[in-house]
């Protein structure tokens, strides 16, 4: 094998290096993509779920002071007939 012959697989050698690492870094970059786009989508949906258990709570809240007012109306009305319902 004459050294025209060595640099001629070395050079098939290194194109195919060169092509493996190419083709490894496309795949790192597409996946790390993939990734971010999953987190932004996560993220997205957990905001909006907790925008969900703020409403629930303030909703909630304002339901227990007007049960609390209504029973007190109620109590003032007809205490006997409370006592029975309870």
């Amino acid at each position: 094998m004459n050294s025209l012959q060595i640099l001629g697989y070395a050079g098939t050698a290194a194109s195919i290096t060169a092509a493996l690492v190419m083709v490894r870094a496309s795949w790192q970059i597409n996946t790390a993509r993939l990734w971010r786009e999953e987190a932004e989508a996560q993220k997205t949906r957990a905001d909006r779920l907790q925008a969900d258990m703020t409403e629930i709570k303030e909703r909630l809240a304002r339901l227990e002071v007007e049960n609390a007012r209504l029973v007190q109306l109620l109590t003032q009305l007809s205490p006997e007939q409370l006592r029975f319902h309870i």
